[in-house]
């Protein structure tokens, strides 16, 4: 499958009655073309045209039989191009073969692409949305988002119009807020008050949101809102009527449960995937790990100088058993050691206070890792990370040893072809 990039156009242009041992020509080179791998052809039958016997030959109720002029066209790399002009060149004995440079943009299908593009925002998006107004307070703020186990909220004004964004990075930036939203709400009832007394009492959400919000109109095709939201990097859109009241969001976590529900609810006889993206194209190789034997001092040092908030747990074989995650570690220290813990992970260095000893990686590791094979298909992994609940599947070769990460982010790319 060509990927986007420079590529090569071959058109070849020939008559309709033109002929290859006794078949018709321009299937004779379809065929030939599919045989050796090149990525698709089109034929295009033209209403009417002349050529080396300057004979004009057109489609008309008098002459349905004439001989009408046949294009074949082919884009592809040019290996696969120079490839195929080996084999369909000797072919065409009378005709004309012309090739250009062209550049691939995208290059997709649906079956190997799920995304439903032509849906409207409003089908899939989430309509019960939280909201905050530009005076709340910030640890009221900071409440809703622990309280409901959210990640972002909106900004609304007076006419309930998104002005505004309030995301995990907004309360660590602007707010001074101590850990992440992922570690706050995996504290205990009696940590929140110590953390929300380190918060800059006198800001409100208009003091700390991001702005200008992107939003996306609930009429707008799934398909324009998931490119924007590919093409900035961003993790959910307020969505507005058209007055541009605010009327839900839509976040990745939304497209990618849509696809995974037609995934689900695709016909049978759909043919598979065959030559499509798989995780193992998409994968990043970066995939952080520690061993289950490694002590919470070991874990701690290797997340913070590499500034994650996640990494894989590797057995005494290197395979993957577990994935410890900062939240996982605020929760399952004792309570003596999660306020040298908290300081660690919020000032992003390792203090005086803990020792070794305490608890090690194969206590602190949630041990179902989501792992799959490199040659998942996209669709295949976008309907088991639904169906797991999980943000990230660690790639794993046939000894279940970790050959990299597959993020919501990127199937959602892969779902436009990106």
């Amino acid at each position: 499958m060509p990927e986007p990039g420079p590529a090569q156009r071959l058109i070849i242009y020939l008559g309709e009655s033109d002929r290859w041992r006794g078949r018709s020509l321009y299937l004779s080179i379809l065929e030939t073309l599919r045989s050796a791998g090149v990525a698709g052809a089109t034929v295009t039958r033209g209403l009417a045209g002349y050529g080396a016997h300057s004979i004009i030959r057109a489609t008309t109720l008098e002459t349905l039989s004439v001989d009408l002029p046949i294009t074949i066209t082919v884009v592809d790399t040019p290996p696969n191009i120079q490839r195929a002009l080996a084999l369909v060149g000797p072919m065409v004995r009378e005709g004309l073969i012309t090739l250009e440079d062209v550049t691939i943009v995208k290059y997709t299908h649906r079956y190997l692409h799920p995304l439903p593009a032509d849906r409207p925002v409003a089908e899939v998006m989430t309509t019960a949305v939280s909201v905050v107004r530009l005076d709340t307070p910030v640890q009221d703020v900071i409440e809703l988002l622990l309280g409901r186990s959210l990640k972002a909220v909106p900004v609304v004004d007076a006419d309930q119009r998104p002005v505004g964004i309030i995301t995990d990075g907004d309360l660590l930036e602007r707010a001074e807020m101590p850990v992440s939203l992922s570690i706050g709400q995996r504290l205990e009832a009696d940590d929140l008050p110590g953390l929300l007394a380190q918060v800059r009492r006198e800001k409100t959400a208009q003091a700390i949101m991001s702005q200008p919000v992107h939003t996306v109109r609930a009429d707008e095709s799934l398909g324009h809102a998931v490119q924007r939201m590919v093409d900035r990097q961003l993790k959910r859109l307020p969505v507005v009527d058209g007055a541009g009241r605010l009327v839900g969001m839509l976040s990745r976590l939304d497209v990618l449960r849509t696809m995974a529900g037609v995934a689900d609810s695709a016909p049978a006889d759909m043919p598979p995937p065959r030559t499509g993206k798989t995780v193992g194209e998409l994968m990043s190789r970066r995939v952080p790990a520690v061993n289950v034997n490694d002590d919470l001092v070991d874990v701690l040092q290797h997340m913070l100088k590499a500034d994650i908030s996640r990494v894989v747990v590797l057995d005494e074989q290197a395979r993957a058993a577990g994935i410890i995650t900062d939240g996982d570690i605020v929760a399952r220290v004792s309570p003596p050691v999660r306020p040298n813990v908290l300081r660690a992970l919020a000032v992003r260095v390792l203090g005086t206070g803990l020792m070794r000893g305490d608890v090690t990686a194969r206590e602190l590791m949630s041990e179902k890792v989501l792992t799959t094979p490199p040659d998942t298909s996209v669709i295949d992994a976008i309907a088991l990370m639904m169906r797991e609940g999980r943000k990230q599947i660690i790639v794993v070769d046939e000894h279940g040893r970790p050959l990299g990460s597959v993020s919501r982010q990127a199937l959602l790319a892969a779902s436009l072809g990106s």
